[in-house]
């Protein structure tokens, strides 16, 4: 059998030294429009839809080998050159099949364990053996995060992000703390499970706002266009995000899935705001008073520009956000039937529980042995038996 890795939550980080860092400092040279299918071709013109709107239909993909955050150890530049890319990627696939090359029947878990722990397949994603094959992993051959880097124009970005430095801005003070996995921890209830493990909406932000690829699989989405409404269908764990064309934002204080999108067309871009997002979808910390701009753009045949931007004023000192392409898609989606989290989760609460009662009883046999231990301590002395016959 292939060892399990973890189907681990949010976008994975790419963290290797792959000695790329002093080559990055060369400037990138824009490859050739023949080689960098998001430069149009000559001649080219962005294609209209029956209804006159820019055509964005058909069924795309976002998986990508470039990280949301940019990783020092593969650059500090924003741009790797071509050659550099290129040379990523080649080793990225050279580990995927390494690690999803069966293993020998005749070795033990522990062999089978270290061989993982040390392949650079762990060196380039660590989050791979986080779980260590236990009970959710996943096998490497079930796992498609993509095979190339983000390439725009023909440069190769570091990160998804394009601030300056490729990370999140710093927030405010007294800015909340972004959640992240703490619900791995929380078992009260069903509601504060992850949407995710519920399979009510998917990981790592695939549906959004934004929307990003989630390093792991299924990054696939339908995109259907009618006269008042743009329907994006996504793979993972089959949502549906409409988004509603020349309206106005509610003002009733609900706060949907997906938050509240408005849509327009503005040229050849489709460009989306997004408000009331409800604090299960909060993103970095920040969802109350959080507006997502989107915006939509046809690059070439096989390319949609996708950029997004943050806003929070109470959480940031000014916009930011980042982008990447979608890529057409050879095949479309299908039902991404999710039911384990749902089905498991009477055992996960009721393995809660059980492990609730016996932390109580061993708390409360810790506490009687206590107290028997100090009324024996403090006990006085018992008397001596008097002697037969008296004086």
């Amino acid at each position: 059998m292939r060892y399990a890795v973890v189907l681990a939550l949010g976008t994975a980080l790419v963290t290797t030294g792959l000695g790329f860092t002093a080559a990055a400092q060369t400037k990138v040279q824009p490859v050739s429009a023949a080689a960098d299918s998001s430069i149009p071709p000559p001649g080219w013109k962005r294609p209209r839809n029956a209804m006159g709107q820019p055509d964005l239909s058909g069924y795309w993909s976002n998986a990508t080998l470039t990280p949301l955050t940019r990783n020092r150890r593969i650059s500090d530049k924003a741009t790797l050159t071509a050659e550099e890319a290129k040379a990523f990627e080649k080793i990225w696939a050279q580990a995927l099949a390494e690690s999803d090359a069966p293993t020998d029947q005749n070795e033990s878990t522990a062999e089978v364990q270290a061989k993982l722990t040390s392949s650079k397949l762990v060196e380039i994603r660590p989050d791979f053996i986080a779980a260590g094959g236990d009970t959710g992993g996943y096998n490497t051959f079930w796992i498609d995060p993509g095979t190339h880097m983000v390439e725009i124009n023909g440069v190769y970005r570091t990160s998804i992000l394009t601030t300056e430095n490729g990370l999140p801005p710093p927030r405010k003070a007294g800015a909340p703390a972004p959640r992240g996995g703490g619900f791995r921890d929380i078992y009260d209830s069903y509601e504060n499970r992850s949407l995710g493990e519920r399979c009510i909406s998917g990981f790592g932000r695939n549906t959004g706002p934004p929307m990003l690829p989630n390093g792991y699989y299924n990054n696939n989405y339908q995109i259907v266009q009618t006269p008042d409404a743009v329907v994006i269908e996504v793979e993972m764990i089959h949502d549906a995000r409409i988004i509603r064309l020349n309206g106005t934002h509610r003002t009733d204080g609900l706060r949907p899935t997906m938050g509240d999108s408005i849509g327009r067309y503005e040229g050849d871009t489709l460009v989306v705001e997004t408000t009331n997002l409800p604090e299960s979808q909060q993103f970095m910390g920040s969802w109350k008073n959080l507006k997502v701009t989107e915006w939509f753009t046809r690059l070439s045949p096989t390319k949609i520009l996708y950029r997004f931007q943050l806003e929070d004023p109470e959480m940031w000192d000014k916009p930011w956000g980042g982008e990447y392409t979608f890529s057409t898609l050879n095949g479309r989606v299908f039902e991404y039937a999710c039911h384990e989290g749902n089905y498991a989760l009477p055992g996960i609460l009721a393995g809660a529980r059980q492990k609730e009662k016996e932390e109580a009883e061993a708390k409360a046999k810790a506490a009687a042995d206590a107290a028997a231990a100090a009324e024996k301590a403090n006990a006085p002395p018992a008397k001596g038996k008097a002697k037969a016959g008296g004086d």
